[in-house]
């Protein structure tokens, strides 16, 4: 049922900026924020039908470019971003992959109309009871 992860991560590419947050003076010197960047069409690891999927449920975060972005600024240190990154944008496309079953119509069974029905008429009872009458 479950397809195994693609690691395409030699395919991505970083970019590294001026992290917010905590780390106190050294914040304003040391790029600690990762980008991570990844060309979807230029992917050898997925098939066509594959990157369609991906380019669909991603595309929100895939630019006009068609390259799919992500920061990470978690922690304080790059290469942890950097890890974090990598991690993140994998698991997004993976998730991207997964088709959902196609859901099958169904009609409720006769027991089941009758249950439904024998519930309202016996709450329609009670209501009635409820009433005052002279």
């Amino acid at each position: 049922m479950f397809k195994k992860m693609k690691d395409f991560s030699k395919e991505l590419s970083f970019k590294t900026s001026r992290s917010s947050g905590a780390g106190g003076q050294n914040v304003n010197k040391v790029e600690t924020a990762v980008t991570v960047l990844w060309k979807v069409e230029a992917s050898e690891f997925f098939n066509e039908d594959e990157k369609v999927l991906i380019q669909d449920k991603l595309k929100n975060r895939i630019n006009a470019d068609g390259v799919l972005f992500l920061t990470v600024s978690e922690s304080r240190t790059q290469l942890m971003n950097k890890n974090k990154s990598i991690e993140k944008i994998i698991e997004i496309v993976n998730k991207a992959l997964i088709v959902p079953k196609k859901r099958t119509a169904t009609k409720p069974s006769k027991g089941q109309k009758q249950k439904r029905l024998d519930n309202k008429k016996k709450l329609s009872d009670k209501k009635e009871n409820r009433r005052f009458r002279l």
